[in-house]
C-alpha cells in the first residue's frame, strides 16, 4: 500500500504550478515577485500542516516539524521551487511539494519521528541571472564565497547578496550547518532511463561533477565575398571545430569507460559581427563537461584546451581566453541511505535502476555537510526544462511512497543505534 495521498499530493503539486509568468508558463525566476508568489503559497501550506516556517540566512524556505529528540537532529527533505525560463510543473517543485506530503503522510497516521523534519526550498536552484546555481544548497553547506556574493546582476547591477536579503536571506551571517544528519531528495529524472526499461524508481548512486568552459577566438572580420578562402581568419570556424572535436572526444571517453558516465556539451554561440555577409571576425562559445568521476572531467578539461588551441591554429586566429566559469566536484550518495531506499523499494513491491545523476542538484551540495540520497521517478519522453515535461500521478506517488517508508527506516534505525550505544 503507497504512503502516499495521490489526489492530495496531484493537487497540490498543480496549484503549485499555476503560480507562473503568464506570458510564459511555467516559469517562476528565483527572485521575481512570481518566485515570492509560489513561496508564499508554500509557506502557507507548511503552517497548515502545523511546521514552524522561517527563511534562514541563506534565503532557503524552511518548514520544520519538531521530533521527539530533543538534541535537534534533523532529517532533511527537499528541492527547489524556481525553475528555468518555459521550465515546467515538476522539476524541482515535485520534490518540494512531495516534502508537504510527507509531513502529512505522518500526521495523518499519527507517526511521530523521533528526528526533527524540515523541509527545504532551496533558494535558485537553476541558473540565475548572477551566473551560479544552487545559491542556497551551497550557503548552508559553505560554498557561497564572498566573491559569488558580490556577483552584480548583468542589467540591474544588483548584488547577490542584496538580492538574498531581498527573499528575507541573511548573508552575512551565513552558517555551515552540522545538524542534519540525513538529506533525501526525489526528482523527476530528467532523462528517459526509467522509461525505456519501465521501471518506477531511480536509486541515485551518485550526483555528476560540472564544469564549464568559456572560450573566446579572435579573427579577422573580412568581406564574405571578396576575401578568399586560404586568406581567412575565421573565429567561428574555431569556435565550430572544437565543438565538434570535443563531442567527439567525450563520446569516445564514454564509449571506452562504459562504467562512468562522461558528456560534453557545447550550447552557447556568441558571434560578431553576426552578419550573413562578414566573415566572423570574433567567437564566443560555452562548453560544459559533466562527469560522475573526477579524473574523467580533468582528462576532459585538458582535452579541450588542447583541441580550442589546436582549431585556433589551424584556421589562423587567435585563442584569447579558455576560462573556467564553473567547477564542481562529483559526489557519491550515501550507501546507508541508498539501502533504505532500495529497502523501502522492496516492500512497496517498487522494482528500481541505481543509476547515476547527469543533472546537477541541491543534493550534490548537502552532501558535503550530510549523509545525501535521491530517488528518481520516471520522465516521459525525457524531457525536462520545457512545459512538455510530464510524470505521472501514479509514478509520484509511488517515489513520495519511497521516500517516506525510508525516511521512517533511517529515523528507525538512528534511534535503534542511539539506544544500542
Amino acid at each position: 500500500m503507497m504512503k502516499a495521498n495521490q489526489q492530495r499530493y496531484w493537487d497540490a503539486l498543480m496549484e503549485l504550478g499555476a503560480i507562473t509568468d503568464a506570458a510564459l508558463p511555467y516559469t517562476r525566476r528565483s527572485f521575481s515577485e512570481t518566485f515570492l508568489e509560489g513561496r508564499q503559497w508554500i509557506s502557507e501550506r507548511m503552517q497548515q500542516l502545523g511546521m514552524v516556517v522561517h527563511v534562514d540566512a541563506a534565503g532557503n524556505l524552511v518548514g520544520r516539524l519538531a521530533g521527539t529528540d530533543k538534541n535537534g537532529a534533523v532529517i532533511a527533505v527537499g528541492s527547489h521551487s524556481d525553475t528555468v525560463p518555459g521550465g515546467g510543473r515538476f522539476d524541482g517543485v515535485a520534490g518540494v511539494v512531495a516534502g508537504l506530503e510527507c509531513v502529512a503522510s505522518l500526521q495523518e497516521r499519527n507517526i511521530k519521528l523521533n528526528h526533527t523534519l524540515e523541509v527545504i526550498d532551496f533558494l535558485a536552484e537553476e541558473p540565475s541571472e548572477w551566473g551560479q546555481s544552487c545559491i542556497g544548497s551551497r550557503g548552508i553547506s559553505g560554498h557561497l564565497s564572498e566573491d559569488i556574493l558580490r556577483c552584480p546582476h548583468p542589467q540591474t547591477a544588483e548584488l547577490l547578496a542584496d538580492a538574498i536579503v531581498r527573499m528575507g536571506g541573511r548573508p552575512n551571517a551565513l552558517v555551515k550547518r552540522d545538524d542534519i544528519k540525513a538529506f533525501f531528495e526525489i526528482h523527476i529524472e530528467q532523462g528517459c532511463v526509467l522509461e525505456n526499461e519501465a521501471l518506477p524508481i531511480g536509486v541515485v548512486s551518485a550526483i555528476v561533477g560540472i564544469i564549464r568552459v568559456r572560450i573566446k577566438f579572435k579573427g579577422q572580420a573580412a568581406h564574405a565575398g571578396t576575401t578568399p578562402m586560404h586568406m581567412r581568419s575565421d573565429a567561428l570556424l574555431a569556435a565550430a571545430q572544437t565543438a565538434c572535436d570535443i563531442r567527439q572526444f567525450a563520446a569516445q571517453m564514454a564509449s571506452d569507460k562504459p562504467e562512468h558516465y562522461v558528456v560534453a556539451t557545447c550550447g552557447q554561440f556568441n558571434v560578431k559581427p553576426n552578419a550573413s555577409n562578414v566573415v566572423p571576425g570574433f567567437a564566443e562559445i560555452s562548453v560544459e563537461m559533466r562527469s560522475d568521476h573526477r579524473p574523467s572531467m580533468e582528462a576532459l578539461h585538458r582535452q579541450l584546451e588542447q583541441i580550442a588551441a589546436q582549431a585556433a591554429a589551424m584556421n589562423q586566429v587567435t585563442l584569447l581566453s579558455c576560462e573556467t566559469v564553473t567547477d564542481t566536484q562529483p559526489v557519491v550518495c550515501a550507501p546507508q541511505l541508498m539501502a533504505h531506499i532500495r529497502d523501502a523499494s522492496d516492500s512497496l513491491g517498487l522494482p528500481y535502476k541505481v543509476m547515476p545523476s547527469g543533472a546537477g542538484h541541491d543534493a550534490a551540495f548537502l552532501s558535503h555537510i550530510s549523509p545525501s540520497a535521491m530517488i528518481f521517478v520516471p520522465s516521459k519522453g525525457g524531457k525536462s526544462h520545457c512545459a512538455h515535461e510530464w510524470t505521472s500521478a501514479e509514478e509520484l506517488t509511488q517515489g513520495i511512497s519511497v521516500l517516506i517508508d525510508a525516511i521512517e527506516r533511517f529515523d528507525g534505525s538512528a534511534k535503534k543505534l542511539k539506544q544500542s550505544a
